[in-house]
């Protein structure tokens, strides 16, 4: 399941835990981040598409690649931000004694 970028503020959106009793315990975070990166990959990939066009003058204006680059760069340092506080996260419960 992607969810959009732009929609990862909402916790409703998030997959929950399925439970226990069913025999599969799967968490859905790991679908959501794979989501989260393939979106960041397409908006990567439209951007170079853009830029591409642009630079072949195939009808692709200036601000239409500009838009386009930002988007991908945007959301290129939200995801950045995103693993940053996951591995801070990871050292902080390696950190715990039990």
């Amino acid at each position: 399941m992607a969810i959009p970028i732009s929609n990862l503020g909402s916790l409703s959106a998030l997959p929950s835990v399925t439970s226990a009793a069913s025999g599969s315990r799967e968490w859905g975070f790991v679908e959501t981040l794979r989501g989260a990166m393939d979106q960041v990959q397409q908006l990567q990939t439209a951007a170079d598409k853009s830029t591409g066009a642009l630079i072949e003058g195939s009808g692709m204006d200036v601000h239409s690649a500009m838009i386009a680059v930002e988007k991908a760069d945007l959301s290129f340092q939200l995801m950045m931000q995103v693993r940053g506080k996951i591995v801070a996260a990871y050292q902080e419960i390696s950190r715990m004694q039990f």
